[in-house]
């Protein structure tokens, strides 16, 4: 779902922030308050782990805030189902999970979500509908659409949201959970953050085309492209998804 774009400026503190068509003025402060807190995070994070005090690996978010910020608006909190891969912070800190209680986890500290066992990939947080950070690329896409199964199964007509990347938007269970979600009417939708790179590698190099939006037209499934910095965007294409 996300694109790369232009960065829109800030509003500075005496700024007046207007009422829009597409949301009010608490909105917009929210939206920002959210994103703002997800990129200081971020920055935080970024520090420790130069500093060697988080193990393992440490992915960022920073560049991207808007995606979960806006999928958020549509997600019932404590009652959908979120998965994401091993960049994670952002959508569980979007998700409602404290952010001390992350960064704990993120030290290895007991005090964090998983008593400092999971660390920065592997956090999980069921009160929140956070299932995990998972740090197998494309492994989540799978596991999103068994989520999605088990909520059919039991009719309690919950969402699952499932982010994945532009790598692994080229994994085969990918196309393995396309096809079972639209055979099973699945209520799961799938978001790719495309930010162009599977680490090192362009999408142009890696994939014979770049319309990742597109992948699930085979299969039945309908898809969207919207500008991932875009809070307004993304929060609309969420909520026509659900």
């Amino acid at each position: 779902m996300a694109k790369a774009a232009a960065q829109k400026t800030s509003p500075s503190a005496g700024d007046k922030i207007p009422n829009t068509p597409q949301a009010s003025k608490e909105d917009l402060l929210r939206f920002y308050r959210e994103m703002v807190l997800i990129r200081r995070f971020e920055e935080r994070a970024g520090q420790l782990y130069g500093m060697g005090l988080i193990g393992g690996f440490c992915h960022l978010y920073i560049g991207q805030e808007a995606v979960a910020v806006g999928v958020q608006e549509s997600v019932k909190q404590g009652y959908d189902k979120i998965i994401t891969g091993y960049r994670d912070h952002g959508h569980m800190l979007a998700a409602g999970m404290d952010p001390n209680e992350v960064m704990a986890e993120l030290t290895g500290r007991i005090g964090g979500s998983a008593r400092g066992k999971g660390g920065s990939m592997h956090m999980f947080d069921v009160p929140t509908g956070f299932y995990g950070g998972h740090g197998i690329v494309g492994a989540q896409v799978a596991l999103g659409t068994g989520l999605a199964f088990a909520g059919k199964y039991r009719g309690d007509d919950s969402v699952s949201f499932v982010y994945f990347g532009d790598g692994a938007a080229n994994q085969g269970q990918v196309y393995e959970s396309f096809n079972m979600a639209q055979l099973w009417k699945l209520p799961a939708i799938y978001i790719i953050e495309n930010n162009q790179y599977a680490m090192g590698t362009s999408i142009e190099r890696s994939s014979s085309t770049t319309e990742l939006y597109q992948r699930g037209a085979s299969f039945g499934i309908p898809g969207e492209q919207v500008d991932g910095m875009d809070v307004l965007a993304v929060r609309d294409a969420a909520a026509r998804a659900v």
